[in-house]
């Protein structure tokens, strides 16, 4: 692996110096479309003399995210970087569609092969950062900003942890489930107990959440409770076990049950859709904690939510405190072009394509 250090050139100032680790063979064009690498070589051949200008767009309103790493990259693989002149907005700008986010000047064998793996770098990360952002704010459409937990691991390979982590934490997330996904920004993974430690002990809730507030003292208890498809009861069982100690329940019902409370409760059927996490039972629950007097109990929701139905809850002010979002945040849906439009300093491009000059970037030294 090769590794560079860049200091952060982003719009989080506070953070130290981050390492990015690259697979060599990147130098060797192992990961760049043939057709690239094919190119690179006529150019030293027989156009040696050129200096193109290569800039990098996308389509649609978005945060950006992947320009730190994208220029570790250049910096790492092309032979005498200096040569090149880099502009570049900063991870975390909002962008707007066909804005150009990046430039590289240069003679074009030196950098060309890479411009597919820098599309996919800003694509992946841009993606990440700008669903995050748009599921952070809907989580503010009552008013109150609820905090969002990033809980992609299960949901890509494992080696995209720690750049998803650090999109996600330009997207405005700032709890991660893995250490890995905190790597880039300075934080350790966050989390309670799975339905795993709930199986251990047989379903019995209380039991396990001593056996985790044993262990990790330290931690706020946030116990699971929808192991036995009984969400109410459950957590009123926990809260009424540890009092203050409880600082939060976990309801992360399968889509395809109905929760007990709702057999209990008959009248109700058939007024609404009674499956998995749904607004009556995070209704039913506050009432039955706020009842007891466990008012200090948070609600965390996981389970399928994306955007639409975190705003969907938002706008019908119910009880929740904090999201966990998994799938819907790793949707890749923004896709970056890069275009060689200079050629020699003067116009030159594909049809359909032109330089766009954009004054808010900012040369990397």
């Amino acid at each position: 692996m090769k590794e560079i250090e860049l200091k952060m050139q982003g719009k989080i100032k506070r953070l130290s110096n981050r390492t990015f680790k690259f697979d060599e063979r990147v130098g060797d064009g192992w990961f760049s479309a043939v057709y690239f690498l094919k190119t690179c070589q006529i150019a030293e051949n027989h156009k040696p003399q050129n200096r193109v200008t290569m800039q990098f767009f996308q389509k649609k309103n978005a945060v950006l995210c992947g320009t730190d790493e994208a220029i570790a990259l250049i910096k790492t693989f092309v032979k005498d970087p200096d040569t090149l002149e880099i502009f570049s907005l900063k991870d975390g700008d909002r962008i707007e569609p066909y804005e150009t986010v990046l430039t590289i000047t240069g003679p074009y064998q030196k950098f060309g092969y890479l411009e597919g793996i820098i599309d996919g770098i800003l694509t992946r990360r841009t993606s990440v950062a700008t669903n995050v952002y748009n599921v952070v704010k809907a989580a503010s459409t009552s008013g109150v900003q609820k905090p969002v937990i990033f809980m992609g691991d299960r949901d890509d390979h494992y080696t995209q942890q720690a750049g998803d982590g650090y999109a996600s934490y330009i997207g405005g997330s700032t709890a991660q489930a893995t250490h890995a996904m905190n790597e880039w920004w300075g934080k350790r993974g966050m989390g309670t107990m799975p339905h795993a430690l709930l199986q251990l002990f047989r379903g019995d809730v209380v039991a396990a959440s001593h056996a985790y507030h044993e262990e990790f003292p330290e931690d706020d208890l946030i116990t699971l409770v929808d192991y036995n498809n009984d969400v109410v009861t459950d957590s009123l069982k926990v809260a009424r076990e540890f009092g203050e100690k409880l600082k939060g329940v976990r309801i992360d019902t399968s889509r395809t049950l109905v929760d007990q409370y709702f057999w209990r409760n008959q009248d109700v059927l058939g007024k609404f859709d009674p499956r998995g996490v749904n607004t009556e039972l995070i209704f039913a629950l506050r009432d039955a904690l706020d009842e007891e007097g466990y008012n200090h109990v948070k609600i965390v929701v996981s389970g399928g939510f994306n955007e639409e139905r975190i705003r969907s809850f938002e706008e019908c002010q119910v009880p929740v405190d904090i999201y966990g979002v998994g799938s819907s945040l790793l949707n890749i849906h923004i896709g970056f072009t890069g275009d060689n439009v200079l050629l020699n300093g003067e116009e030159e491009a594909k049809k359909g394509r032109k330089h766009r000059p954009n004054p808010r970037l900012e040369k990397v030294d």
